[in-house]
């Protein structure tokens, strides 16, 4: 194996960063973008409880706003529970900005590696090629062993871009489609709570 990276090149080791780093997001964003995590089952009912029960305080929105990001979401709503609608529907929006840039960390540097990585690839397939050009330059064609090197590194370096860009863009377009799933649910979630709130505040009126 380290005799490939060696024939490789130069640009292997640009390329295996990016592996290394295009890995690391992705394992960081799936454990991060679990449903549980992002919304957890029990919090819509704890929150539901208390707004019947009129037993919103200050640490319960604190506990919100640390719990998760629907949590964020929510506990934005509930510190504005007293004011107009309009208000509390702006805080709501402007919270879930905030929350969806927090889903999305990572994910924009997981598809610059997956554009970069056969660029790189490229960059070492000419790099390779020059390298075997300069060999029938200085050594003519009759000496295979000279050319062997250029080509050899033209062609790792190609397979090796394409095999950190192919997995690399299938994570970022997962992550994405799973950001976008997340999202919608917590809007879901956000919409229930205003009209929890508007009911709420209408039947104490």
């Amino acid at each position: 194996m380290l005799e490939i990276v060696k024939a490789g090149g130069i640009m292997m080791g640009p390329i295996i960063l990016a592996s290394i780093i295009a890995a690391a997001i992705i394992l960081e964003r799936l454990w991060t973008l679990q449903t549980k995590r992002v919304l957890p089952a029990e919090l819509t009912e704890k929150v539901w409880r208390w707004v019947e029960q009129r037993q919103i305080q200050d640490k319960h929105i604190v506990a919100l706003q640390q719990n998760s990001p629907l949590g964020k979401i929510l506990a934005a709503g509930l510190a504005n529970r007293h004011r107009p609608h309009d208000v509390m529907k702006e805080s709501i929006e402007d919270t879930g900005r905030h929350v969806v840039h927090e889903l999305d960390r990572f994910i924009g540097a997981l598809g610059t590696i997956a554009s970069l990585s056969p660029l790189m690839g490229l960059l070492g397939t000419v790099l390779g090629m020059i390298r075997t050009f300069n060999a029938i330059t200085t050594e003519g064609i009759g000496n295979p062993a000279a050319l062997a090197g250029g080509i050899a590194e033209a062609l790792i370096t190609t397979a090796a871009g394409l095999t950190v860009a192919i997995p690399a863009l299938i994570g970022y377009k997962y992550l994405r489609g799973r950001v976008e799933a997340l999202v919608v649910q917590m809007e879901k979630e956000a919409i229930k709570l205003v009209q929890a709130m508007e009911a709420h505040n209408g039947a104490t009126q």
